[in-house]
């Protein structure tokens, strides 16, 4: 999916459709009218850093902002860097649905798929 990117360069990161189409229910469901999807990485996890993902109204002057069919995506500049080049997927099945992290810099990742070494 292209996007927007309010910083004039390349996004860090890429959503699928099925994101996309589950981000904007979300949306919808929640009611969220400012702000955008924060994705970020955190330190701690079995792997020694994780994935974090929630709705966030504030846009700080160090975030990176894209654009996808009208969704707001905000990345930290920390986080950016172990994000780059990462796209965004999403799986339902019988149990229920999760986002799943593609991530190219991600050296060992493991078996819940929510934490990554670098």
């Amino acid at each position: 999916m292209d996007a927007t990117n309010t910083e004039a360069q390349a996004p860090v990161i890429s959503l699928t459709d099925a994101a996309l189409k589950e981000v904007k229910r979300l949306i919808n469901v929640q009611g969220i009218e400012e702000g955008g999807l924060r994705l970020g990485v955190k330190g701690g996890g079995c792997s020694g850093l994780s994935y974090t993902i929630n709705f966030d109204e504030k846009i700080g002057q160090h975030d990176q902002v894209y654009e996808f069919d009208g969704v707001k995506i905000i990345v930290d500049t920390k986080s950016a860097i172990y994000l780059q080049g990462t796209q965004l997927d999403y799986h339902k099945d019988l149990m229920g649905g999760n986002f799943k992290f593609v991530n190219p810099n991600a050296n060992k990742t493991c078996g819940c798929g929510e934490s990554f070494s670098a």
